[in-house]
């Protein structure tokens, strides 16, 4: 699956493109062509981010004979799932998803009429709750190979108190889950550094390769 596939990473809300950084040289030294896109998380709806992250990858210039995977991380996945519905590429491979809250966050609802929450976490904000069906058109079904890591490591016992079960601090394992998806993992990880953590890594890196999760 390697031979320089390109591998394109997706940053969170209120991030940017370094939060990826220590992913990138994972996959990287797998033989990857890695391509970290920083796009304004904090400026526009999903759908206009989704927008952006095209106009990013169409500067790249790929070479169309070659597999394009995805790894979105927390919003970012989000933005895959968009990116994916309106620009499907046909040389589509493999698409992890690291914390996304794929059916919305309970910390989300109880901050979303907050002012500041609402001033630093802009439009894409609003769009994380956990009603999430007003945005059934914006993401289409999985119809792709889909793996999806979810942390249960929290050191945020604030935002824990919110959220029913396990979760990472941010969003809950059940809520990353998507109908349709290949595989699923749970990891002992907190949200906030999930794309640093080292067993994420290789889990990703495994999904792209071989289409499925080391469990056990």
């Amino acid at each position: 699956m390697k031979d320089g596939d390109y591998v394109v990473l997706l940053h969170g809300i209120f991030r940017t493109k370094s939060s990826m950084a220590s992913l990138e040289r994972h996959l990287s030294g797998k033989g990857y062509d890695v391509i970290n896109v920083d796009y304004p998380s904090c400026k526009k709806p999903i759908e206009g981010l989704v927008d952006d992250v095209r106009k990013s990858l169409l500067e790249n210039k790929m070479d169309v004979s070659k597999k394009i995977h995805f790894v979105g991380y927390s919003m970012g996945g989000m933005i895959v799932r968009g990116y994916i519905k309106k620009y499907r590429p046909e040389n589509i491979g493999r698409v992890v998803m690291l914390g996304t809250p794929n059916q919305g966050s309970e910390v989300a609802d109880f901050i979303a009429g907050n002012f500041l929450y609402k001033r630093f976490y802009g439009p894409a904000g609003q769009q994380l709750g956990t009603d999430q069906s007003k945005f059934r058109e914006l993401y289409g079904a999985v119809d792709y190979e889909l793996g999806i890591i979810a942390g249960n490591f929290s050191i945020d016992p604030i935002s824990s108190f919110f959220i029913p079960g396990d979760n990472d601090g941010k969003v809950s394992v059940e809520r990353t889950k998507l109908e349709g998806m290949k595989d699923h993992i749970v990891i002992s990880a907190t949200h906030t550094f999930m794309p640093d953590n080292k067993k994420v890594k290789q889990q990703v890196a495994h999904f792209i390769e071989h289409g499925m999760f080391l469990h056990g």
